[in-house]
C-alpha cells in the first residue's frame, strides 16, 4: 500500500495485514473482529468500520493471500520463456514459497479444510483463488505441450493434478508430521512428473545443466 493512499486505505492494508499473519497461524475460522482489534491495539468499532462483518474480513485476508502468492509465484514465472521453462520457474516459485510457509501455514489449505464442506461467500472466495491459481497451471502446461516441450498426447490436467499433489504432500509431510527431506522428494517428484511426459527434444529444465536428459528416479 502506497504511502501516498488516503488513511483509511493504509489503516485497513494495515489490519488485513496483522488479520492475514493471524489467519496463517490460527485460521480463517480463528479470525474475529475482537483478536485483530486487541491484535491491532484498536477498538472493535474501528475494526468493524473498515469491514462490517467477520465474514467480509476474512474475504478480504482471502483476496490479500492471493495477491501476495502471484506476486511471488505467478508473475516472476511470466519472465521466463513460454513453455517447460516457464512450468518450471511457477513450480520453482511455488516451492520457495511452500517451503517457508511450513512454520506459519497456507491459507488455501487450511481454509479448504475449514470451509470444504461450508457453501458461503468465503468458501466461494477461496474456490475462485484456488481456482485462478489452477487454471494458471493449466494454462502453462498447454502451452509447454504447444511449443513441443512436452509429448502432444500428454494429459494437461493430470499433470496439473500430479503437480498440485507434490505441494499438497509436502504441507502433510513437512508441516504435520515433520518428514526430514519432504522438500528434496517434492523437487524430485516435480522432476519424475516431467520425465515422464517431457518429449524426446524438451528444454533442460531451468536450474539444471544444459543438455541434460531428465530421468525417471525408480
Amino acid at each position: 500500500m502506497s504511502r501516498h493512499a488516503p488513511k483509511g486505505q493504509q489503516t485497513k492494508a494495515a489490519i488485513v495485514d496483522a488479520a492475514l499473519g493471524l489467519a496463517a497461524q490460527i485460521g480463517l475460522e480463528g479470525l474475529s473482529i475482537g483478536a485483530v482489534a486487541e491484535l491491532t491495539q484498536m477498538s472493535k468499532s474501528g475494526v468493524f468500520a473498515h469491514f462490517g462483518s467477520r465474514e467480509e474480513l476474512q474475504i478480504s485476508v482471502v483476496r490479500e493471500y492471493h495477491a501476495r502468492f502471484e506476486q511471488e509465484v505467478f508473475y516472476p514465472a511470466l519472465k521466463s520463456p513460454r513453455g517447460l521453462p516457464r512450468l518450471t520457474a511457477m513450480f520453482a516459485n511455488w516451492m520457495k514459497r511452500t517451503s517457508t510457509e511450513i512454520d506459519s501455514g497456507c491459507i488455501y489449505i487450511s481454509g479448504a479444510s475449514e470451509f470444504d464442506d461450508r457453501p458461503g461467500p468465503v468458501r466461494d472466495a477461496l474456490v475462485e483463488s484456488v481456482s485462478i491459481w489452477q487454471a494458471a497451471v493449466l494454462r502453462a502446461i498447454e502451452q509447454a505441450k504447444a511449443e513441443g516441450h512436452l509429448r502432444a498426447d500428454a494429459d494437461a490436467r493430470q499433470v496439473g493434478f500430479e503437480i498440485h499433489g507434490l505441494i499438497l504432500a509436502l504441507h502433510y509431510e513437512a508441516r504435520f508430521l515433520r518428514v526430514p527431506g519432504s522438500i528434496d522428494r517434492a523437487h524430485l517428484g516435480f522432476d519424475n512428473i516431467l520425465a515422464r511426459v517431457a518429449a524426446p527434444d524438451a528444454p533442460a529444465a531451468q536450474g539444471k545443466p544444459a543438455g541434460r536428459r531428465l530421468k525417471t528416479v525408480r
